[in-house]
């Protein structure tokens, strides 16, 4: 493997821009309509005085770093503000040359330990440095004039060093063995609110664009979905009846994961759930389709349930439990087979646990969520990383919700389209993510860069807002 290069960080900018949803989106206990997106650009230079910029994107999503119900909407937007402030903090105060990956271990735990003291769970404080990280690795990616598959797959990054955790697990193996495709399959989500069929809606948003799950399928040829519960089993089981008579009636094969968004106390609880499934004829095919359950409990007492006692019959993985970068390892402990990859909570943590899934041998799986990414960088970005650890499938809903590009300037919408004209089309007044046969192709991700020909129009951001007041925690 090649000799990870140091680099100093210079400087770094936060921004963001507002995002509106063109559709609602029943996100755990909140439906959401309009989010704000952070973006995080920097620059590096190398012991030879070389400069080269690098950047990230991601949603600030409320309701899933913290699910506090006495938080507003706001509040969580302040927090992810405050925990993306305090990571430009530390990644400031130290001057001093390190390799990418040398730059994430260096402030991992003191990041941590400041955002704990301000009441900020693991989960949410991570969010800072995997905007950091990420645009790190793209300008060091610039620098060298190599793709973000050969930055990690020959060692430019240095991923491993000075963290205990990625010790032991065969990295010098694993990454030059990872071989990225040419396309991946999009896993659809039926949100809570989502129509199943025209019959369930009300007024049309009347677009051009689909709005049922049933023409979401006529339009984009999926054969992978993510269905989500809420906990009330009679409600579940009539939702998903509904949703398997669209699924049924296609003669080919489909695929399901099933997300249980937290709503349960126990083990018990789900296997309540899995009992009603298998016990209703009309859910029979669907049943045999599902490849995993996600998160069913509470993350609170989630690494607390002991599963290997419950009938599940199928494998279960944590989500919102990831918080930490040992969060996995306890999980199994408890019976999970899986864990999701979210470029949110950190690439690093993605290709650490990918690892333990190649160490620990059959039966424990990475699977590939959204936390609706946005097309551009923070929807590249994501499926590079999951793409480059082998995942077959991946979850995408941020492109279903919100109308692509069209609320971006146009010469951006055009430049991410001439950069990247297999991954979007332009249809409807706007570009947008391209799904065809249920696939998305991946072939122009692999030029130099973190998996981006094409730049945001900075000067159409406003600087990241300072959080107003002491961000509220509770």
């Amino acid at each position: 493997m090649t000799e990870a290069p140091h680099l100093s960080i210079r400087e770094i900018e936060l921004s963001e821009r507002p995002v509106r949803l063109r559709l609602p989106f029943r996100f755990g206990v909140v439906t959401l309509t309009e989010c704000p997106q952070a973006f995080a650009r920097l620059r590096i230079e190398d012991a030879a005085g070389r400069s080269a910029w690098g950047a990230a994107a991601e949603l600030m999503a409320p309701k899933w770093f913290d699910k506090n119900l006495a938080l507003s909407n706001e509040d969580n937007f302040d927090q992810l503000r405050s925990v993306l402030l305090l990571a430009r903090e530390a990644y400031l105060s130290d001057a001093s040359p390190a390799t990418a990956f040398g730059h994430f271990a260096r402030h991992h735990d003191a990041h941590q330990a400041t955002c704990a003291r301000g009441g900020y769970n693991p989960l949410l404080a991570s969010y800072g440095p995997a905007l950091l990280d990420r645009a790190v690795l793209d300008a060091l990616c610039r620098l060298q004039g190599v793709s973000f598959y050969t930055a990690v797959r020959e060692g430019l990054a240095g991923i491993g060093e000075k963290r205990d955790e990625f010790h032991g697990l065969g990295l010098d193996r694993f990454l030059p063995g990872l071989q990225p495709q040419a396309q991946i399959e999009a896993r659809h989500t039926v949100g809570l609110l989502d129509a199943v069929t025209a019959a369930d809606l009300g007024e049309r948003v009347r677009d051009g664009l689909p709005e049922t799950l049933q023409e979401v399928i006529a339009a984009h040829g999926h054969r992978y979905f993510k269905l989500k519960v809420a906990g009330q089993v009679a409600a579940d089981v009539a939702r998903l009846s509904a949703i398997a008579a669209v699924l049924d009636a296609r003669p080919e094969p489909y695929f399901v994961s099933l997300d249980g968004n937290e709503q349960y106390e126990s083990a018990e609880g789900v296997a309540e759930l899995v009992a009603a499934i298998r016990a209703t004829p009309a859910l029979g095919r669907l049943w045999s389709s599902i490849l995993f359950i996600e998160q069913p409990i509470a993350r609170k007492l989630a690494l607390a349930a002991d599963l290997r006692g419950a009938d599940l019959g199928k494998p279960v993985i944590i989500d919102e439990s990831d918080g930490e970068l040992d969060s996995f390892v306890q999980a199994r402990g408890r019976g999970y087979s899986g864990v999701s990859s979210k470029t949110c909570k950190g690439l690093y943590k993605s290709i650490l646990n990918a690892a333990r899934c190649a160490a620990w041998g059959p039966g424990y799986f990475m699977s590939a969520e959204d936390l609706t990414t946005q097309a551009g960088l923070a929807v590249q970005q994501d499926l590079a990383l999951v793409n480059l650890l082998g995942i077959g499938h991946v979850e995408r809903n941020g492109h279903h919700y919100v109308n692509g590009m069209a609320a971006w300037p146009e010469a951006e919408q055009e430049a991410f389209l001439q950069a990247h004209p297999d991954l979007y089309e332009r249809s409807h007044g706007a570009v947008r993510l391209k799904i065809q046969g249920g696939r998305i192709d991946l072939r122009s991700l692999a030029g130099p860069g973190y998996a981006s020909g094409a730049w945001p129009d900075f000067s159409a951001n406003t600087a990241l807002r300072s959080p107003t007041g002491a961000p509220r925690t509770l």
